[in-house]
């Protein structure tokens, strides 16, 4: 009777998926799961904070019940959060620091599957407003949503699609971005948390996005390198692997324009809207401006973003000879 109770809720489709896809047994399931358990005593350096089944099981399907591998991601997952404590001391969806990560839109999340059953996750880099959230926080609000959805056992199974819209981040943005801090986020998503990732796409990037990539290549897994598409201006390609029909108009699908506060109030649920008035009050007349571009933005979402190009680029130009200098090293680093 146990072992139902771990499937419970998934459709009989699913639960052949995993058969067929992550080796999992329903008549061994508790067998693979204690086998991970007792392994725990391995590692007395590590805080297993969580071993019940239902936790145990989502290592076991993230790592296609190897059970040495899920293990390890266990193990590592716990690390992570114990050599970054700052970053999980206040780890909810109402830390200030977090909250405005959502509000900002990071990450999006469709509400709708691919046709693989897959959740879609939308990160629009341009909305990065440096002066408002940190990396860290980014990072934070993206781990914190994935806490959240991998409760949800067809995503343990069918797992998750990211799409990084690159179109409009300046070269000054991506200046922040340091080896240091990718690393971290690399770290912290790919080999300590129990997700599968069926592809991470990038669109419309710019070269220094592209060097950035080739710098943080040796950080990644040849399984996460086959599964990073880079598809520039092509979104021909995307839809190859995405259909149209899951994806909003910015990528040349048939949904709406994603609305940035859409996750952000299903997380938050009522204490969405108090952080939008604080924002009127008592935000500096920037952020105002930053909030009436972005209703701008759903009204007509082209025209928008090539004005604001526009107005950037005067000043782009000359910031980024300044720029160049110091960040070169960054860039050219092996």
């Amino acid at each position: 009777a146990d072992m139902t109770h771990l499937q419970a809720g998934l459709s009989p489709e699913t639960i052949e998926k995993a058969r067929l896809e992550l080796n999992e047994n329903p008549d061994i399931l508790h067998q693979d799961i204690q086998q991970v358990r007792d392994m725990i005593i391995t590692r007395p350096d590590i805080g297993f904070l969580r071993t019940d089944d239902a936790f145990i099981l989502r290592f076991l399907r993230a790592r296609k019940f190897h059970q040495t591998e899920a293990f390890r991601l266990l193990a590592q997952y716990f690390q992570y959060r114990q050599l970054n404590l700052d970053m999980f001391k206040n780890f909810k969806a109402d830390d200030p620091g977090i909250k405005r990560a959502l509000t900002d839109g990071f990450p999006g999340v469709l509400e709708n599957r691919d046709h693989c059953g897959r959740k879609i996750l939308l990160l629009f880099a341009a909305n990065w407003d440096q002066s408002r959230n940190s990396f860290i926080d980014i990072l934070r609000a993206i781990l914190l949503s994935l806490e959240v959805l991998i409760e949800d056992q067809e995503l343990q199974i069918n797992g998750f699609i990211l799409i990084i819209d690159w179109s409009n981040f300046s070269f000054k943005q991506a200046s922040k971005l340091t080896p240091s801090i990718l690393k971290l986020a690399i770290e912290g998503l790919q080999d300590s948390f129990p997700a599968r990732f069926g592809g991470v796409h990038f669109v419309n990037q710019p070269w220094y996005i592209h060097a950035l990539y080739t710098l943080i290549k040796p950080f990644l897994k040849d399984k996460t390198r086959k599964r990073i598409f880079l598809h520039g201006n092509n979104l021909n390609s995307l839809h190859q692997l995405i259909h149209p029909e899951c994806l909003p108009s910015e990528f040349g699908g048939t949904l709406p324009p994603y609305d940035m506060g859409t996750w952000a109030r299903t997380l938050l649920g009522p204490d969405y809207s108090d952080e939008n008035e604080y924002t009127h009050t008592s935000y500096n007349a920037m952020h105002v401006k930053h909030v009436s571009s972005n209703l701008e933005r759903e009204a007509s979402p082209k025209p928008m973003k090539r004005s604001q190009s526009v107005v950037e680029a005067g000043t782009l130009k000359h910031e980024d000879q300044g720029e160049s200098e110091n960040t070169q090293p960054l860039l050219a680093l092996d």
